[in-house]
């Protein structure tokens, strides 16, 4: 199966802030050498937000990370896609997952569910090379790497990436979330991460997964630890941030979609810094 060719790193936000920037805000993006927008927040299935995206640049893609299977047609989604397809050949990746079961009341069986979904993609003609999965333990990434390009963990390390690759081999996609705070001080990006990870420390696949990272009950109990903190959010100088996002790479990722946690008004600044480290321009 061919892997998305999107660069080595992206930009991960909600895909309501990508609505909000203006199109030379995104070109700017563009310009800087991300090669993928990655848009959160379960979307809705007509995906009309990422036509405005593609529309105004030349080359970056968009994903999902992630619509939804519970609250997200597999039909409508993937008229989406060819809708997408047709108009912007290869740029748009559909990334999917099965959410939490603390968010949704159907929430039953996810797995069974997931390949059903897939099921459906495939029946509509979606092809799975243009298919992530939202993955973070062993037997979904394993269906990631049979079913779809590959996966797309959320909130992990360098040493889960490691880990999954070793788990579904060379041919998959990895495409690992890592967020940033442009930051040197310690207790100022912890305070921003915890508010950020505040409602993840309620559901359990991402508290399973950290555990078996080897963080203990400790540290993944509310606010969560420092060590909790500083493994999942990179701070420092911009040295020090691309080398923790790079670390994702030398550990077997084919993409990092960077999180900036700064706020809107500071993505592309935030960019902007960050893209000479990470050897972007």
């Amino acid at each position: 199966m061919t892997k998305p060719s999107l660069g080595p790193f992206g930009v991960f936000g909600h895909y309501e802030q990508f609505r909000t920037l203006s199109p030379q805000q995104l070109r700017d993006i563009e310009a800087l050498g991300y090669g993928a927008i990655w848009a959160g927040g379960s979307p809705p299935a007509e995906l009309d937000w990422v036509d405005p995206i593609l529309e105004v640049t030349e080359t970056i893609a968009v994903a999902t990370g992630i619509v939804n299977i519970w609250t997200a047609a597999a039909g409508p989604v993937a008229e989406s896609f060819h809708r997408l397809e047709a108009t912007y050949p290869g740029r748009f990746i559909l990334g999917i997952g099965v959410g939490h079961p603390e968010a949704h009341t159907e929430y039953k069986k996810p797995y069974d569910a997931l390949v059903d979904y897939l099921d459906q993609l495939g029946q509509h003609d979606v092809p799975a090379d243009r298919v992530v999965v939202a993955a973070l333990g062993p037997q979904v990434l394993k269906l990631a790497a049979r079913r779809s390009a590959g996966a797309h963990p959320y909130l992990t390390t360098p040493e889960h990436t490691a880990s999954a690759r070793d788990l579904v081999g060379p041919d998959a996609f990895i495409a690992p979330e890592h967020k940033v705070v442009l930051t040197t001080d310690a207790e100022q990006a912890r305070a921003i991460g915890r508010k950020a990870l505040a409602v993840y420390l309620d559901l359990a696949n991402y508290l399973n997964n950290w555990k078996r990272l080897g963080f203990t009950d400790a540290d993944v109990a509310k606010p969560g630890s420092d060590a909790l903190l500083d493994a999942v959010i990179a701070y420092g100088t911009t040295d020090e941030i691309a080398a923790r996002l790079r670390a994702h790479l030398d550990a077997g990722a084919d993409h990092v979609p960077v999180q900036v946690l700064t706020g809107p008004d500071h993505l592309v600044p935030a960019l902007t810094e960050l893209a000479g480290p990470l050897g972007l321009r």
